[in-house]
């Protein structure tokens, strides 16, 4: 593979910028504690087996090796079929816990045995039963929820022998059409009602779904919500698997549903239990053939977490036989089928909130939040407004009331953001943290912005001290509108920046009902505000800041360069949205900007100050309109792929994993610093090139500089809030492995070996 080529001029201004950045990945890199290599396969962390002590009565009996537990709650058994038609499993008193993973649960160490109870068929000889489990090691790692089949035989009828469990793993036919065709549903009627519902049920559990052949022409399908769970009508679609299939599902013929209003959704129709619903089939031939029925749905317990939306997959025998439609009909139903109404994206990172709890959403945020004053947009704001505190010589409470009045605007500014962002997510917009990023007029504005702050850290003007927050006038004059302009600001020019941690808390907010994910947006307004906070009401540590003096005045002046260096990136980045054209109108207007700032400040001295303020208000008015063209500028194609790279697309996705390579997806943006951060420090090394070459992987990337709907669906489908993404799909199949957002080159290095064998 060739050296991958660095982003040229503005990437080098990108990197320049995010010298804030690199300091918090010192910080907050992560150490893994625990070597999966050092864990044990999960068939030997937990066995096991099961026997039929009578033809009512199965034991499973679980064998958890040293150092190891099951969870009580996610554990449950359930009958495959209808040979054995059972009651709920019984499961022993645990040992009580507080888990980092699931809050108050019980847990099992060495051995359990769990019964089942129930009534086998007259004829039946042998059942076979589904059992899923979860469970972790001390260490603190903790395996996937995991499912096995287990084939019991029964005793014989009046036998008071023991029979166990032949053989585990053995793949169950569907049922076959009886003469009521429902029957065959009658095994599988307790299985989202088994096990322990003190948690969150694993979505195979909370959303049972079953489908069988009725005619040749016509599907009975149930879906099975759990009590206390809810399946949502219009957000469930239906797909005949194939290239060309010559089966078409027609309109499915629903029961009444419940109406109910909904807090993601608004007014919709749900399933709160069983539900069966025929669902038409269109053919364009009588022959007997196999089809494969792809169902995606949605669902969510009550009061509580929504899920993402969920896919199954069932084979069925089609007969011989049966009404064939004619090419207009068949055509009709193609179409229906290619234009039928998606779940939202914007439920895609609902099983974010089930992973997580309320409270270590918070303390991610505040974590995120804290870390973004390090950013080099932000570090000027923060250092002025901490050292002003000092410098003003107020009293005690003075300094407290600035830190609140600092903090207010903060968090009102964050809560306004994160309502925007939500309702926005709720109006169907597909769309995650950085969106503003996306929009030239709104990076225009940003840059206007950071040159107007440099030029006033420079001392070519004190216009507007109260709203950058620099030198004494803030403090002395300004009083709290100033200090909590000072705050909205923080945020402002705070927004282009993702920290460590922010993603998982922002998949939490976006997942989450409006008013916890308001409370996470707070926290993170919380974590930006508390340095000065901090400063504000602890003396002990505001007195070990440097006294004031001239040299405060030399710091303003060297604080005004990341933010001209960050007005550059800006242009930039509009210039890979809209082009040259783009950059041209944001540099004149630039300069409308800096004559009319200096106009101002002359007419402070001038006799003639009325005509001069006059004059610099019609510059700062010039400096509008180039934004009004930007905003009506085309959008450029996305960034052509660099040398060794290919450019995303689902399909070449697709093409390169079904022809057997690793491939790597990079999701980048121009207006990403920890993306930019990532390919100075490893995609563009020759070690990551070399890892590469010997992975035989393939180097995608995806540019999300401007709205892209199928990167915005990429990132839904991987529970990703924004950028940077990075996937490593493996040789043979499998789900991809999501990377962490900060790289090291022993993180990529590990991955590709891994996707490699």
């Amino acid at each position: 593979m060739s050296a991958r080529l660095f982003y040229g001029a503005r990437a080098r201004l990108a990197t320049l910028a995010a010298f804030g950045l690199m300091l918090s990945m010192l910080i907050a890199a992560p150490a893994r504690a625990v070597d999966e290599s050092d864990l044990l396969p999960v068939d030997q962390a937990f066995a096991v087996s099961a026997k039929a002590t009578h033809r009512g009565r199965i034991e499973f009996t679980w064998t958890i090796a040293k150092g190891y537990y099951l969870y009580r709650e996610r554990m449950g058994a359930t009958a495959a079929d209808s040979a054995f038609k059972f009651n709920p499993l019984q499961l022993p008193d645990g040992i009580h816990k507080h888990d980092q993973f699931f809050g108050d649960v019980q847990i099992y160490h060495d051995q359990v045995t769990a019964i089942l109870t129930g009534a086998a068929a007259s004829d039946a000889s042998a059942a076979d039963f589904v059992v899923k489990y979860q469970g972790c090691a001390d260490a603190g790692v903790c395996y996937p929820p995991q499912k096995r089949t287990l084939h019991v035989l029964l005793p014989a009828a009046g036998s008071g022998t023991t029979a166990t469990n032949a053989d585990a793993g053995i793949a169950i036919a569907p049922p076959s059409a009886a003469t009521n065709p429902l029957a065959a549903f009658s095994g599988n009627r307790g299985a989202a009602s088994s096990g322990i519902d003190a948690l969150p049920l694993p979505p195979e559990h909370a959303f049972a779904f079953d489908a069988i052949v009725d005619t040749p022409n016509r599907l009975l399908l149930r879906f099975t919500p759990a009590k206390g769970y809810y399946i949502y009508r219009d957000k469930t679609a239906f797909a005949i698997g194939g290239a060309n299939p010559a089966v078409q599902p027609g309109q499915p013929q629903w029961p009444p549903a419940v109406q109910r209003h909904d807090e993601h959704f608004g007014d919709v129709a749900v399933y709160l239990a069983e539900a069966d619903v025929p669902l038409p089939l269109l053919r364009a031939g009588a022959g007997a053939q196999r089809i494969n029925l792809n169902i995606t749905m949605q669902g969510c317990e009550i009061d509580g977490i929504c899920y993402a939306p969920m896919q199954r997959s069932v084979s069925l025998n089609l007969p011989a036989g049966g009404a064939v439609a004619s090419a207009a009909q068949f055509g009709a139903a193609v179409a229906a089928t290619a234009t039928q109404a998606k779940p939202s994206v914007s439920a895609a990172y609902a099983d974010a909130a089930s992973r997580i709890s309320l409270f270590a959403a918070l303390l991610l945020a505040i974590g995120g939040g804290l870390i973004l004053n390090l950013m080099p947009c932000v570090l000027p704001v923060l250092s002025l407004k901490a050292l002003s505190l000092v410098q003003s010589g107020e009293s005690r409470s003075k300094a407290r009331t600035h830190a609140l009045w600092y903090t207010a605007g903060v968090m009102v500014s964050f809560a306004a953001l994160g309502a925007i962002a939500i309702g926005l997510r709720q109006a169907g917009q597909s769309l995650g943290w950085g969106f503003q990023l996306q929009q030239p007029l709104l990076i225009a504005a940003l840059a206007y912005l950071m040159l107007a702050i440099g030029l006033a850290l420079s001392g070519v003007y004190q216009f507007g001290a109260g709203v950058t927050g620099v030198g004494q006038q803030l403090t002395e004059k300004t009083g709290p509108a100033g200090d909590f302009f000072t705050g909205v600001l923080a945020v402002i020019v705070a927004s282009p920046c993702t920290a460590p941690f922010m993603g998982t808390a922002l998949a939490y907010a976006f997942a989450a009902s409006t008013t916890m994910a308001i409370a996470v947006f707070l926290a993170l307004g919380l974590g930006l505000a508390l340095p000065v906070l901090l400063i504000g009401f602890v003396p002990a540590l505001a007195s070990r800041l440097p006294k004031p003096g001239a040299w405060m005045e030399t710091l303003k002046q060297v604080l005004a360069f990341p933010m001209y260096l960050t007005a550059a990136w800006m242009v930039s980045i509009l210039a890979a949205q809209r082009g040259s054209d783009a950059v041209l109108y944001v540099l004149a207007g630039a300069v409308a900007l800096a004559l009319g700032v200096w106009l101002w400040e002359l007419g402070r001295y001038s006799k003639r100050q009325n005509t001069v303020r006059t004059i610099a208000l019609l510059g700062l008015l010039v400096a509008i309109l180039p934004l009004a063209a930007i905003q009506h500028l085309p959008p450029l194609a996305a960034r052509a792929a660099e040398q060794g790279t290919v450019a995303y697309s689902a399909d070449k996705l697709a093409e390169l994993r079904a022809s057997g390579k690793v491939v790597f997806v990079d999701i980048t943006a121009d207006w990403c610093i920890t993306c930019k951060a990532n390919e100075r420090a490893v995609l563009s090394r020759p070690a990551f090139i070399d890892a590469m070459r010997k992975a035989g992987a393939v180097y995608m990337v995806g540019d999300y500089t401007d709205v892209d709907q199928p990167i915005t669906d990429f990132l839904a489908a991987h529970h990703a809030v924004g950028i940077p993404l990075y996937v490593v799909y493996p040789r043979n199949g499998g789900e991809g492995e999501v990377l962490p957002n900060i790289l090291t080159q022993s993180i990529v290095d590990e991955a590709l070996t891994r996707a490699s064998k």
